[in-house]
């Protein structure tokens, strides 16, 4: 086979750990010095002159702090340069314009996490049907439920192995996500039609060939009662807590309870995502996307002290609304799935394309009766038909015409394609 028919493909699996109290606390110890390790090394950047900000300084503060705070010592080196280098990292993506820049980590509201960075450290072995056994570092010897072949063993090499995994603490507990290194051969071009996709509140996914992508409620109304319940019994006992006083236990089991419930919430969200797009990059070869600013649209609408804000309360439930859908996850699983699939995937300017007409290209004030029923008001057109096809019409359309937006230096610029008609487009 060819070297340049295979492509290097990561992915990761995520298996559930069973840690005795005396590990999770040894797990949760480790998780903090982590976070300690990062919060420091933010310190240390802001304190250190520009010149001076370099990896191996950097490497020496940590090993000192690691010999001068006790604590610090519960977290393996090799964790510990790890953080080190996700937070170079976060420098470097925040410079090239993918992501903000890096802050302090709250304890409450950062994620727990712990990095084992050599895939060979871990030493894993199937035990059981269902178990696993992997070592941790400083922890011991672990078990992990076995929901998905790994590349152990006699099944391990150069072209399929774990190359490191992490350590993550969410609702259910600890769990373990290993990363994956695999050589697969790359796919051929995907052949499918194209298309275009409006995401929405009333109908999450809308496609230009009239297709659409509808889910139910994520939680039952009997699991929605229960979750009301356990929001005013919290706020009930939090207003008979006295100020500065700690969270009691019932407390604390009252949100954890709420925590499960919202968890159980997002799985189900992420699993009718991962089946939906899989679904979507299965069939179609070219798929056009909305650019979305989701951060300016979830804005809240409250205002300043000298000028208020107007419906405040109906804002904040179409941001929840929206933040709910997870337009963002939305793409980013499209975006893997399609190249995996063969397939690519463009984003098109958003402005303009619900209040458009697809059929005559007119934007007329008042077509966009309803959230469901788009009229054209234009006197040579009237074309009717859903809100939602229509915009992901608009969508197909802006892509050929050629208005991809093409990323370059960290920002959005639009190409137009050349000898594209607008008769022929669309």
């Amino acid at each position: 086979m060819k070297q340049d028919t295979l492509v290097t493909r990561q992915f990761g699996h995520r298996a559930r750990l069973a840690l005795s109290p005396a590990e999770v606390l040894k797990t949760d110890d480790q998780a903090h010095a982590a976070r300690t390790m990062w919060n420091l090394l933010h310190a240390w950047w802001q304190m250190m002159p520009k010149e001076k900000r370099t990896l191996a300084n950097a490497d020496a503060a940590i090993r000192q702090a690691r010999k001068d705070i006790d604590f610090l010592a519960a977290l393996p080196a090799q964790a510990a340069q790890a953080v080190l280098k996700t937070y170079f990292r976060a420098w470097k993506n925040c410079w090239d314009g993918r992501a903000n820049a890096p802050d302090f980590k709250s304890r409450l509201r950062s994620v727990m996490s712990v990095d084992v960075p050599q895939g060979r450290d871990l030493n894993i072995s199937r035990v059981h049907r269902r178990w696993g056994m992997a070592n941790i570092p400083k922890i011991g010897r672990v078990r992990f439920r076995w929901t998905k072949d790994l590349p152990v063993g006699k099944h391990a090499g150069d072209s399929n192995r774990i190359t490191g995994a992490r350590l993550v603490k969410d609702t259910l507990g600890w769990h373990l996500a290993f990363r994956v290194q695999t050589l697969e051969t790359r796919p051929e071009p995907h052949t499918g039609p194209e298309v275009g996709i409006d995401v929405g509140i009333n109908v999450p996914l809308a496609l230009s060939n009239g297709e659409t992508y509808e889910h139910d409620e994520w939680l039952t109304d009997k699991e929605k009662t229960r979750l009301l319940h356990l929001e005013q019994r919290a706020a009930q006992r939090k207003r008979h807590r006295r100020p500065g006083e700690r969270t009691s236990r019932r407390l604390r089991r009252t949100y954890d309870r709420i925590a499960e419930l919202r968890a159980k919430a997002k799985r189900r969200a992420l699993d009718w995502q991962h089946k939906t797009t899989t679904t979507i990059a299965r069939t179609y070869g070219t798929i056009v996307v909305e650019a979305l600013t989701i951060t300016n649209m979830v804005k809240s609408a409250r205002g300043t002290t000298e000028a208020p804000g107007k419906n405040v309360a109906q804002k904040s439930g179409l941001n929840r609304s929206i933040n709910q859908e997870a337009w963002g996850r939305t793409v980013t699983l499209l975006t893997y799935k399609t190249a995996q699939h063969g397939g690519t995937l463009h984003k098109v300017p958003a402005p303009g394309t619900s209040q458009r007409c697809s059929a005559c290209g007119l934007t007329t004030p008042g077509s966009r009766e309803s959230q469901a029923v788009f009229v054209c008001k234009s006197p040579d057109c009237g074309w009717s038909g859903n809100a939602d096809h229509n915009a992901a019409r608009n969508v197909l359309h802006l892509y050929r015409m050629g208005l991809a937006l093409i990323p370059a230096a960290g920002r959005a610029v639009v190409r137009r394609a050349k000898r594209v008609k607008p008769a022929t487009a669309r």
